[in-house]
């Protein structure tokens, strides 16, 4: 009977333990996964292009603006900015990462401060080839992409030696069309003109 007597204590002890290490297993689960309940808070970010259009003339140097504001997160220098541009010929990439993607191209880049929300884009020495509808793209840092409006920006041209500001085709079309208008009224009056010259000869032989 005392070998029994023995075991029963061990066993007890035995189970005592366990539930002892269970109860502090449930007291420590809670502090360790609590932190994993945190999330981040989303951004909510609000990109403006102003204005709408643009126009310059050859030659000049445009600035595209673009201003970023973000309530929750008054810090943006972690943010990835994008200008592109869209023609006829299709989307060409200007600038990503903050930086100037075209080859051997210093007419084209990012001013303003990222910090203040300023990702402003300057063209130097505009070409009538810099005409289209400029993007400002903003990459978050949870991958969200926000992208503005657009800036349509059209380039003049400048013709003749005292700066005058028109178009090949504007001129030629006016031109053919005063032309025209002249045949127009040489037809007209022609037969007009006929029965003034004949009255005018019957006049003088009466």
């Amino acid at each position: 009977s005392c070998p029994l007597v023995s075991l029963f204590p061990g066993t007890d002890v035995g189970v005592t333990g366990g539930g002892a290490n269970k109860e502090n297993a449930a007291a420590v689960t809670p502090v360790t996964a609590q932190p994993l309940l945190l999330t981040p808070e989303p951004w909510n970010l609000l990109v403006t292009q102003t204005p709408a259009k643009e126009k310059a003339k050859e030659g000049e140097t445009v600035v595209l603006n673009c201003h970023l504001h973000s309530p929750q997160h008054p810090s943006l220098t972690d943010l990835m900015v994008k200008w592109y541009k869209e023609d006829e010929k299709g989307q060409m990439d200007l600038l990503e990462k903050n930086v100037t993607t075209l080859p051997n191209n210093s007419r084209i880049f990012m001013s303003g401060d990222l910090s203040q929300g300023d990702v402003s884009l300057i063209i130097l020495n505009v070409t009538t080839s810099d005409h289209g509808i400029y993007f400002c793209e903003v990459t978050l840092p949870d991958g969200k992409v926000v992208t503005g409006d657009g800036t349509k920006l059209r380039i003049r041209r400048a013709l003749g030696l005292f700066g005058i500001e028109e178009s090949i085709g504007t001129i030629i079309g006016v031109v053919a069309a005063g032309i025209g208008g002249i045949v127009v009224l040489i037809i007209v009056l022609t037969p007009q003109l006929r029965k003034c010259i004949l009255c005018m000869r019957q006049e003088s032989r009466q």
